[in-house]
Parts: C-alpha cells; sequence; structure tokens
C-alpha cells in the first residue's frame, strides 16, 4: 500500500497530453528473426506517427509478463505468438489476459495458418490473426497504425509537487474517501491507496464526469460500480469490493 503527502498541488496539463500518446506494447515471440521484424515495424511507426511508446519483450510465459497481464493501470497491447517452444501457448496467455482485461489489444502472429479457427473460437476480441508468411510487416505495420487511431481511454488524474509527480488513469481510480482522522484524501485503485493532502472539493476538479458525489466523505467512480444498495447504504465494485461510502442524499444525483 503506497502513501504518497503532496503539498502546493495543482493538475499538470503538459502531463496530460504526454500521457495520452503513451500506449505499451508487449511482444510475446521466442523466433529472434520474427522479434527483429516486429522492433523495426515499431521503430517505423513511432517515427512516422511521432507518437511515444513503451515495449516490453518475453520469449515465454513469466513472473515479469505475469505482472504485466495482472497490471490494470494502463492499455497495452500484444503481440502474440501463438506457439511458443514452452507449456504455456500463445493462446493459454491470452487467456490469461482476456481473465483480467478486455480492453487491451491482442494480435496474433503464427507460421500456421489453420490457426485461425482455433484462436477465434478460444479468444475473446482478438484485433487480427497474421501468418508470417504473408505480409507480415506490412499488415502489422497498418494494424498499430489503426490501434494508434482508436479513442483510447488515456485520460488522467495528475497531481504534482516539488518532488513527486502522481498520475493515475481514471478507469483505474474505484473511489475516492475522507481520512477524517488525518483530514487527507485516499485515492483508492484495485492495488493501492494513494494519500494526498487535498479535499473533495478540489480533487472533483481535477475528474470527468464518471465520477459523481456518492456520500459527503466519497467521490465514487460510477463506471466501477456493480451494484446499488441504498437500503443498506452501501455499493460493491466490478471488482467485488464493497464499499459503506453511500448517502440516500445523493441518489437522485447518481440515477441521473
Amino acid at each position: 500500500m503506497d502513501y504518497l503527502n503532496f503539498y502546493d498541488i495543482i493538475a499538470i496539463s503538459k502531463q496530460k497530453e504526454r500521457m495520452r500518446s503513451l500506449i505499451s506494447f508487449v511482444v510475446v515471440e521466442d523466433d529472434p528473426k520474427t522479434q527483429e521484424t516486429i522492433k523495426d515495424v515499431l521503430r517505423r511507426v513511432v517515427i512516422s506517427k511521432n507518437n511515444t511508446i513503451n515495449v516490453k519483450y518475453f520469449t515465454k510465459y513469466s513472473k515479469d509478463l505475469k505482472k504485466i497481464i495482472d497490471d490494470n493501470s494502463c492499455r497495452k497491447v500484444y503481440i502474440m505468438d501463438i506457439e511458443l517452444e514452452t507449456k504455456t501457448s500463445g493462446i493459454e496467455i491470452a487467456k490469461m489476459i482476456r481473465e483480467k482485461d478486455w480492453e487491451s489489444e491482442i494480435i496474433f502472429i503464427t507460421s500456421h495458418d489453420k490457426m485461425f479457427e482455433t484462436v477465434y473460437r478460444s479468444v475473446y476480441q482478438v484485433f487480427n490473426f497474421i501468418e508470417k508468411f504473408y505480409n507480415m510487416e506490412r499488415r502489422l505495420e497498418k494494424d498499430i497504425e489503426l490501434i494508434f487511431k482508436k479513442n483510447f481511454d488515456n485520460k488522467m488524474f495528475c497531481v504534482s509537487n516539488r518532488n513527486i509527480d502522481l498520475q493515475i488513469y481514471y478507469r483505474a481510480i474505484t473511489y475516492i474517501s475522507r481520512d477524517k482522522e488525518e483530514r487527507k484524501v485516499l485515492i483508492h485503485t484495485d492495488s493501492n491507496i494513494f494519500k494526498l493532502n487535498m479535499n473533495l472539493n478540489d480533487v472533483m476538479t481535477l475528474l470527468d464526469e464518471r465520477f459523481i458525489q456518492t456520500h459527503r466523505s466519497c467521490i465514487t467512480n460510477r463506471q466501477r460500480v456493480h451494484e446499488w444498495n441504498w437500503p443498506k447504504n452501501y455499493f460493491i465494485l466490478d471488482n467485488g469490493e464493497k464499499v459503506e461510502y453511500l448517502s440516500k442524499k445523493y441518489k437522485k444525483e447518481v440515477e441521473k
């Protein structure tokens, strides 16, 4: 659990613009020649589109790859070979991804065109299936360009002081509560809590329309709520967490 204390907090619009252009790519390919080809394609797209990207390369399923899959704070593009020289295939990795993440894109690359039907029956929402022997570079480059054009939800909550900058994707924030004893605001995500020297009114000015007040001590991301229980004054998030910050005073606003 992370605790951060901030003073003289301001919104940094330049940071927001920089993060909007950031896309993370995850390449899982055990053939060195094919991996180098993918690198060349990514370089060309970055140069031509003047974008900023993060790229991680893997040859097999690993603990580090699992950490990336489990991290839902950013959207990713997975470029994966179907048949890897290990027990865990690209299809199995894709299933793990879809158990936690339905937003990131998955592009399969393979030497076997007969795998097409197996892929689409096994994995939900595949962006494309590319055969290595059929215009792979041109087709992959076209796919990546299309992905860059898509409207990614990269809006962020950004605050800064002289020592630390904090950027959290809006979609990663579940709710924001007020700690009465310390008089601080707690930004809750699926895996962390960030503590700030702010009040809820100031925080609200840095958020978008998906956030609503559900209690005098709580702002909630309505897109992350699975169930509202007004009689018992709590709501349940899409990750299963029960939050007892629901007041009937705000019911009309919530149900708009």
